[in-house]
C-alpha cells in the first residue's frame, strides 16, 4: 500500500460498529501499517448513529477521513450508507447491509426521510455498490449479532492485508465461545464480492 486508505464504516447504536472498526484497525497494525480510527456516538447506547473512521497506510498523520476521500464505505444500515454517501470518493466501494433500522435521530427529523430501497438508490450513485444480506446470513448460521463479522468479510476482499492476519485478530478480539461461529461469519462475508457496476 503506496497511499493511505480511508474506510468510513458507519451504523446504529448496538450494531457492532465499533468492536469492527477494531479488528480492522488491529489486524492492519499487526500487518506492519501505521493505523488511525477516530468514532463518533450519537447516543449510541439508544441506538443512535455511531460512525468510525480508520486510516491506513504507511504514514498516517490525521485519523480523521476528508469528506469525499473515504476509498471504502461500509455501512451496518442501508439508510445510514446511504446518508454518508458524500464521503465517499468518487471511484470509491460503498459495502451496505441490507438492514433496515430507523434510527431516532432520522425518526424525529424533518430533513430527511427512509428511502423506500437505500440500496437501489445508493447504486444509481456508486458504481461499485456491493448490497449484502448481511442480516439473512447471520439468521442462517444463527446469530443476528454475526453481522460486523459478516462485514468484515467482505471488507477484507478490498483490503492488502493477508487472510490469516483478520482471522487471528477475530479469534483475540472475541469471546471463546464465539470464535468459531464468527470465522463462519468472516469467510460467508468474503463470498460476497462485487459482480457487477451499475450507474
Amino acid at each position: 500500500m503506496q497511499e493511505t486508505m480511508n474506510i468510513l464504516i458507519v451504523g446504529v447504536g448496538g450494531q457492532g460498529v465499533l468492536l469492527a472498526s477494531e479488528i480492522l484497525s488491529e489486524a492492519a497494525m499487526n500487518a506492519g501499517f501505521d493505523v488511525k480510527k477516530s468514532e463518533i456516538h450519537g447516543m449510541s447506547q439508544r441506538g443512535g448513529v455511531v460512525s468510525s473512521h480508520v486510516r491506513i497506510g504507511p504514514v498516517v498523520y490525521s485519523p480523521t477521513i476528508q469528506e469525499g476521500q473515504a476509498d471504502v464505505l461500509m455501512a451496518f444500515e442501508q439508510a445510514e450508507g446511504y446518508r454518508a454517501i458524500n464521503w465517499l470518493k468518487k471511484d470509491g466501494i460503498a459495502i451496505v447491509s441490507r438492514t433496515a433500522l430507523i434510527p431516532a435521530i432520522v425518526t424525529g427529523s424533518k430533513q430527511f426521510h427512509y428511502p423506500e430501497d437505500a440500496i437501489a438508490d445508493l447504486q444509481k450513485i456508486v458504481k461499485k455498490t456491493i448490497g449484502v444480506e448481511a442480516d439473512k446470513i447471520a439468521a442462517e448460521l444463527g446469530n443476528p449479532r454475526l453481522v460486523n463479522t459478516i462485514l468484515l468479510g467482505v471488507l477484507s476482499n478490498y483490503m492488502p492485508l493477508p487472510t490469516e492476519l483478520w482471522v487471528d485478530t477475530i479469534k483475540a478480539r472475541v469471546k471463546p465461545k464465539l470464535v468459531d461461529v464468527n470465522l463462519l461469519a468472516f469467510n460467508r462475508g468474503r463470498g460476497v464480492r462485487l459482480t457487477k457496476t451499475t450507474a
